[in-house]
């Protein structure tokens, strides 16, 4: 078994506030589980507006799928926020049972 777990700081430059900032970050949560079905949630800096930590789960049995899906997951990630938020920083960590 693998779990796969992904980490993605982001910067909302154009939050002015926590209700801007969660109105991006509920967005791209509701996207992200929908399109790959994966555990997502927002994870850290709940009470900044300008930033927002997320983090994104899977398990699967094959060490490339996990790699690929979570891959695909940063690509959407920034796809959806382009203009609204910059991704500054990405953690992946692969783990075996």
């Amino acid at each position: 078994m693998v779990v796969g777990v992904l980490e993605l700081t982001l910067s909302i430059v154009e939050a002015d506030s926590l209700k801007a900032k969660r109105r991006v970050v509920k967005s791209v949560v509701e996207r992200i589980r929908h399109r790959f079905g994966v555990a997502i949630a927002e994870v850290d800096f709940n009470d900044e507006h300008r930033r927002a930590c997320l983090g994104i789960a899977m398990v699967a049995n094959d060490q490339a799928y996990v790699n690929s899906v979570l891959d695909k997951v940063r690509s959407a990630v920034a796809d959806y926020t382009l203009g609204q938020a910059d991704l500054q920083d990405e953690r992946l960590e692969l783990l075996h049972f």
